[in-house]
């Protein structure tokens, strides 16, 4: 394409825009939506656009006194010249893909340019307008993208001043999603004539976002001027989804692949079960819905560690920046004494469907003594506190809450979801209570139920202590018989409350160090609860202290090392199994998955065990119980000897957690105190631990998949690390013929949503 063809009106005053395919590719910005809607018949103001390729000739050329450029320029100005045949005062705008602060705002009242050299003479108003246009882009590459074709196909805008009221709308509302036209940041609507629902519609059907319309008013007609996206609540932009299918604007598919799996998230918010009995203790500003409850912590390291190791915490700061970022992305919600609606920690915890109460004017934080004032109260780390972004309020303790409901315009959009996709989506859930949230997310099943996890109240850790630190077997064998009920118990409710979906259970797999007291408090506790002297405790511990726990004593070693415990665990299971058999009309579907192997010898050894086990409970001799051994893979050895793994199980279940972590040598725990300074210098793009490093962990994840299918084609595949819910890793694995994926409850929804515009 000719540097003249990059200088063209998109919306001439007489007559249509007839453009190339180079030049449609051009238009970004104002300048799409201005040709879309001149195009499509509605009245527009006279619009021509020039790139800064363009321009930058023009003031070659000028300076070598030559005209060849200069003539297509004015003959495209004169585009804008009307039926009168009268010069229009003219206007000058950007038009950048995305909206920036730091871009010209539109110069009005600019006379035409009397003679031709005016209109490229940068000292004269519109080349001087049109020169300050596109030196507003910058030069950075926050600014102008990767390369210089991108600078060069910067465009601006020249306009003909529209006559009349300028006016400004939103086409759709901004908090419910319903067709305009609706005001502008709570401004009052203005009178606008029954044409523009025409615009509406068109601009809406053109874009298919919420858009801000500028136009004039001239003796009752409409005219258009621009428009831009205008950012809006995940709740209004779904709304809108769903209605332009309704509309039948959109298709169903056209909703499902439209819609951020990142801002569905946001939609998922738990909120206060009840506040009876529990008097707010401040009020500050609701800036970010939602409520939450946690360990109190004052920086973003400490909430990256919490994070880290699955807890919940509340960041407390006097105000945030751009440093606490990953701090606030960690965080469960966030608290401050500064700040109002539109400040650092409002805008940010919006974005990441944090909730955040700001402003509370009653909060004094003492970030080097970690502690903080709320009122005449005093917190520290490790103190709990529940906010709700909604609100405002801030209470002391842990309050319950109250999980979202999937239904409405949520509810359609995965609906139609699950319509195209064909990989399955399951939930990491240990507790009846926890499966139901993610039943009524759509979880298809339960991907990964942690074991050891079921024993974090108060009297199981004693029973399971009591395991742990048995002196020799026969202590340990009757030790473990008090853990039998518990677990039957636990996995029948489970199994009950999956009506007949599959679940997937890992035998222990606790780094013994998770389980057993630290603090003094803490052993003089465990000492008296197990009858024993504290001095012997504290020996035993010792003996069985490990250095490095995350790559120890663990998974598979457990239960190789403690057979008894194997045992304890599948009779438990088996009996788990038969007692909801019973009250169910659905076959019981159990999956066992052993962890952290490393060799196919181990698999072997446990899967003998396992399947003896099952075997003579007498459960699968009907088909009241349907049963599957498979393995969980961790380790890269692991993936490396797929093949010989494969031919002994019936499913893999990649821990990408673990993998990740014993790929890269980092330990997930303490990898917050470094990551972020890698990548603030570029050295890792992004957090490993949140998006799959494709290109060694992901490879890593292939390598297994491809040998373990060729040893055994029927060889199904699942993912159950965190990965599963992050979007961006998602599309990753959908790629690798995955059979299912295994989040958490929350991202259920956010995994439906993306497998299926995976599929498309």
């Amino acid at each position: 394409m000719s540097l003249a063809q990059e200088m063209f009106a998109i919306a001439p005053a007489m007559g249509k825009a007839n453009l190339s395919a180079s030049q449609l590719k051009l238009l970004s910005g104002k300048a799409r939506w201005i040709f879309r809607v001149g195009e499509a018949g509605f009245p527009t103001v006279p619009t021509i656009a020039l790139t800064r390729a363009a321009w930058e000739a023009l003031q070659s050329e000028r300076t070598r006194r030559e005209s060849k450029l200069r003539t297509h320029w004015v003959a495209c100005l004169f585009k804008l010249v009307g039926k009168d045949a009268l010069p229009p005062t003219l206007v000058v705008r950007t038009s950048a893909a995305s909206h920036n602060g730091g871009l010209m705002p539109a110069k009005i009242g600019i006379a035409a340019p009397e003679n031709p050299e005016d209109s490229v003479d940068p000292m004269r108003p519109l080349a001087k307008a049109v020169k300050a246009a596109f030196d507003s882009y910058g030069f950075g590459p926050g600014w102008t993208g990767r390369a210089d074709e991108d600078r060069g196909r910067q465009i601006v805008l020249v306009q003909a001043a529209a006559q009349g009221e300028v006016e400004q709308f939103l086409t759709r509302n901004a908090t419910t999603g319903a067709m305009g036209p609706a005001p502008v940041q709570g401004a009052p609507l203005p009178r606008l004539p029954e044409s523009v629902d025409a615009l509406v519609a068109l601009v809406d059907a053109k874009a298919g976002r919420h858009m801000c319309c500028t136009v004039a008013i001239t003796r009752g007609q409409v005219v258009f001027l621009s428009a831009r996206p205008s950012q809006v609540s995940a709740a209004a932009e779904l709304e809108a989804a769903v209605d332009r299918v309704n509309r039948k604007i959109w298709s169903a598919q056209n909703a499902v692949s439209r819609v951020d799996p990142n801002r569905l998230a946001q939609l998922l918010h738990p909120r206060l079960r009840s506040t009876e009995g529990a008097a707010p203790i401040a009020v500050g500003l609701g800036v970010s819905p939602g409520a939450a409850s946690g360990i109190v912590v004052f920086n973003p390291d400490d909430a990256a560690r919490m994070r880290a190791r699955g807890k919940h915490c509340i960041l407390v700061v006097t105000e945030t920046g751009p440093a606490d970022i990953e701090g606030m992305k960690a965080a469960t919600g966030i608290l401050t004494a500064r700040g109002g609606m539109s400040s650092h920690a409002g805008v940010i915890a919006r974005i990441t469907g944090k909730p955040c109460v700001a402003g509370v004017r009653t909060l004094s934080v003492d970030a080097v003594e970690m502690v903080c004032r709320i009122g005449d109260r005093e917190f520290r780390t490790g103190d709990r506190l529940t906010i709700d972004g909604s609100d405002g309020h801030v209470y002391a303790g842990q309050l319950s809450l109250a999980q979202p409901h999937i239904g409405g315009a949520i509810g359609t959009l995965l609906d139609w979801s699950d319509a195209s996709r064909s990989i399955a989506v399951r939930t990491n859930v240990e507790t009846v209570e926890s499966a139901k949230t993610a039943l009524s997310f759509g979880a298809e099943g339960i991907g990964l139920a942690r074991s050891e996890h079921m024993f974090f109240s108060p009297e199981r850790m004693v029973a399971l202590r009591r395991v742990i630190l048995s002196e020799d077997e026969n202590d340990r064998s009757r030790a473990i018989n008090g853990l039998v009920d518990y677990q039957t118990g636990d996995y029948s409710a489970l199994f009950s409350t999956m009506q007949g979906l599959p679940v997937t259970v890992r035998l222990f797999d606790p780094p013994l160090h998770e389980f057993l007291p630290r603090s003094e408090e803490e052993i003089e506790e465990t000492a008296a609860s197990l009858g024993l002297a504290v001095r012997a405790l504290r020996i035993n511990l010792e003996r069985i202290a490990e250095v490095n726990p995350m790559l120890g004593h663990r998974g598979v070693r457990l239960a190789i090392t403690y057979p008894e415990m194997l045992q304890m665990q599948m009779q438990a299971l088996m009996a788990g199994a038969r007692a909801a058999s019973e009250t169910q009309s659905d076959p019981v579907a159990v999956e066992v998955m052993v962890p952290f192997v490393s060799t196919a010898s181990e698999v072997a050894w446990v899967r003998d065990r396992v399947n003896a086990i099952a075997a003579n409970s007498g459960l699968l001799r009907n088909d009241r119980v349907r049963f599957a051994f498979g393995t969980m893979i961790e380790l890269p050895r692991t993936c490396l000897r797929a093949g010989d793994i494969a031919q002994m199980v019936d499913f893999f279940s990649f821990g990408t957690n673990d993998l990740t972590q014993t790929t890269f040598g980092i330990s997930r725990d303490d990898a917050p105190t470094f990551l972020a300074a890698y990548q603030r210098k570029g050295i890792y793009e992004r957090d490993p631990f949140v998006t799959i490093d494709e290109k060694g962990v992901g490879e890593m994840i292939a390598i297994a998949i491809q040998r373990g299918k060729a040893a055994n084609p029927k060889l199904k595949i699942g993912i159950c690390g965190e990965h599963a819910g992050d979007p961006a890793s998602l599309k990753f694995f959908a790629g690798l013929g995955v059979d299912y994926v295994s989040c958490s409850p929350y991202r259920v929804p956010v995994a439906r949503l993306t497998l299926a515009q995976a599929s498309a």
